[in-house]
């Protein structure tokens, strides 16, 4: 059983030059924990700087931090630096705790773990099926089958935990069929009008709805500000304009919905990088079809 669960606890300690852009992995492990002298404090660690991602399959466990205290239970994450004030322990009774843990140095991936912890929390619910922790149960089985034999594997392994993670976070719950009717009213409507809108207010009205509560609501689920997807709209319908018309960039301002030219092109080049005129000619770039904002 312990086998076939590939039980265990990973150390890596590879030499690697300092100059190389690798994420690197301190250990992995997933192990069961059924005696109550389990406890880690944080602060008297002395294996730091490292970042800890543990993800609880059965049973549970708890995780304090300065201001706030969870119960890990199963399907439940924390994530903690190390050093810094927090701990995590096996409370004791009938059913151990069973997790995966991931512990890495904080070097090239610190501003997306702090990206990823400022939205999801120090403790999110996490799906088991999800990416990420399919990701982290494959590098614990690479581990148990000594198959991390060198720092790139290892880096590369990390790296795509990382982004897994970073995009579960990014995403949250922005499936259509998740949205609230409201957020799905005020999208239509602005698919439908994007070219005649006059802004937030305006959208906020013709919903019945407050702007704050607007903005709040088609935040969460859209992942930005109905004026944000209101431009990306725009630009959208100006780039399959600029490449299947021979209109002036005036008049594609206007048939978008922008009330002058200028402002039609520093929005197009805040999210293309181009101006119209070299995103049509194509001088010194790709000619795209069309481009995708996320």
């Amino acid at each position: 059983m312990k086998n076939e669960k590939a039980l265990g606890v990973y150390g890596f300690r590879f030499s690697e030059p300092e100059q190389l852009p690798l994420c690197n992995l301190f250990a992995v492990g997933h192990e069961i924990v059924s005696d109550p002298s389990y406890h880690w404090n944080g602060m008297e660690r002395r294996d730091g700087p490292l970042l800890l991602f543990q993800y609880t399959v059965d049973g549970a466990g708890g995780f304090s931090t300065e201001h706030e205290s969870f119960k890990i239970s199963s399907g439940r994450a924390f994530l903690a630096e190390i050093p810094s004030i927090h701990s995590y322990y096996y409370p004791g009774g009938s059913q151990p705790w069973e997790f995966y843990f991931l512990l890495f140095r904080p070097q090239l991936v610190q501003p997306l773990w702090e990206e990823i912890k400022a939205k999801l929390g120090p403790a999110p619910v996490i799906d088991a099926g999800s990416l990420p922790i399919r990701m982290l149960r494959d590098i614990t089985r690479e581990a148990h089958s000594g198959k991390i034999t060198d720092p790139y594997i290892a880096s590369s392994l990390l790296y795509q935990f990382m982004m897994e993670l970073g995009r579960l976070s990014s995403s949250g719950p922005r499936h259509e069929t998740e949205w609230p009717a409201a957020v799905r009213d005020a999208v239509n409507f602005i698919e439908g009008h994007y070219n005649s809108m006059i802004g937030q207010e305006e959208l906020a009205e013709k919903l019945g709805l407050s702007k704050f509560h607007l903005l709040r609501t088609f935040s969460k689920y859209v992942g930005v500000t109905p004026n944000e997807y209101l431009n990306r709209i725009r630009i959208e319908r100006a780039v399959d304009l600029l490449r299947t018309t021979d209109h002036s960039i005036e008049a594609i301002a206007v048939q978008v919905g922008y009330s002058t030219g200028s402002y039609f092109i520093k929005v197009f080049h805040k999210l293309t990088g181009q101006t119209p005129g070299n995103f049509r000619t194509g001088n010194g770039s790709l000619q795209y079809n069309r481009l995708f904002f996320s």
